[in-house]
């Protein structure tokens, strides 16, 4: 029953994220927001996240994640009422950092706790099974708050928003458990210097996944609706893509394939998602077929479930219980790096869509392979050294 509730927040949390995308540009472009400022407004959540989640990491080893998820939804739902009082941009702009901060408590939280009930021989399923509410997200909440804001206004699909966050926040007191003390064994091994993290070299690749994951994430956002719109189609079909995207990611998730996760192993599963990931990418830069973008979409979602199950399953099983809060703030910390590079990369590049996506392809299948071929796959956890 908890587990199932933590997957809601998991769900909450992305929904918010993927719900600002279609609003924060019009938004800032309403409250007189310079070209300078509305792009400050929109990477400005992406630049505090990182430090939300970071801070979460520490806060979640020391406290445990049932303190800093209550702590995290009821701050992300008072913060998103606030945007109804934002007159100018400067003051949006405060908001999106505060937004920002308070929403990157939820995500590693949330995966530590899931992480550490799941059963060990399940590991790669459970991983599964959260990307399919990730994926959920990506697919309802872009297309939610595109509807509401037309019929109403933005600042109204954000009060929805607050209103979720904060039942969930109400639930949690409820629902998640107090946190227990730690042991004196626990709190000695809570003093492992950070810099252990960086040491491991299947987190390193774990962290190096999500990076260049997103960093393709960052890209497809960015150059889709300019191919899109090379083809002669309108900003619906790019989306109508993301979604087919979407769509096939959480098919793998949910169906009996994902006991794929649980069999082969991890390192494996993450390089053939990313090289699958990679080549649709090349082969959507040289098309110009619609139909085909969309097959080459799908084969992009199918790279994209195996690729995110096996980062997590690969930080499970290279941590210890005490020190994977600290795991997953920095891998989301890289979450939203990437993200940033991969569309402030190829725009300072000034490249085109389909340059973009060559160079982010070959990207993706380079790291593939260096993953795969590199020495010390063999899994060892953290608090060894």
């Amino acid at each position: 029953m908890i587990r199932v509730f933590v997957f809601l927040i998991i769900f909450c949390s992305f929904f918010d994220l993927f719900a600002q995308l279609p609003i924060i540009t019009p938004l800032a472009t309403s409250l007189g927001a310079t070209p300078f400022l509305t792009g400050l407004a929109v990477g400005m959540y992406s630049f505090s996240n990182t430090v939300g989640n970071v801070a979460s990491g520490f806060i979640t080893d020391k406290r445990g994640p049932s303190f800093i998820l209550k702590t995290g939804l009821f701050l992300t739902g008072v913060i998103l009422i606030l945007y109804s009082l934002a007159t100018n941009a400067w003051l949006l702009l405060m908001i999106r950092f505060l937004h920002g901060l308070s929403a990157g408590l939820i995500a590693p939280a949330a995966f530590t706790y899931l992480a550490n009930s799941a059963d060990r021989e399940k590991k790669g399923k459970s991983s599964a099974l959260t990307g399919a509410f990730v994926g959920l997200a990506a697919i309802i909440g872009p297309a939610f708050s595109g509807i509401v804001a037309s019929q109403t206004n933005e600042i109204t699909v954000l009060s929805m928003t607050a209103a979720f966050m904060l039942l969930l926040a109400g639930l949690a007191l409820f629902l998640l458990p107090k946190n227990q003390k730690r042991s004196a064994g626990e709190n000695q091994l809570e003093r492992l210097p950070v810099r252990s993290l960086f040491h491991n070299p299947l987190i390193i690749k774990s962290f190096a996944g999500a990076f260049f994951l997103m960093f393709s994430q960052g890209v497809l956002a960015y150059m889709l609706p300019l191919k899109v719109d090379q083809l002669g189609f309108d900003t619906r079909t790019s989306g109508m893509m993301l979604s087919t995207f979407g769509i096939v990611a959480v098919l793998v998730f949910v169906l009996p394939i994902n006991r794929l996760f649980d069999i082969i192993k991890p390192i494996k599963t993450l390089s053939s998602g990313m090289t699958a990931m990679g080549l649709s990418l090349i082969l959507i830069s040289s098309s110009q077929n619609i139909s085909i973008l969309y097959v080459l979409m799908a084969l992009y979602g199918v790279g994209f479930a195996f690729l995110f199950p096996s980062l997590n399953t690969l930080l499970i099983e290279a941590t210890v219980e005490t020190h994977r809060g600290k795991a997953y703030g920095y891998f989301y910390a890289f979450f939203s790096f990437g993200v940033v590079f991969g569309s402030g990369v190829t725009g300072l590049l000034e490249l085109s869509a389909n340059q973009g996506f060559v160079l982010t392809g070959i990207v993706l299948i380079g790291v593939a392979m260096f993953i795969l071929m590199k020495k010390n796959n063999k899994l060892t956890s953290v608090n060894k050294g």
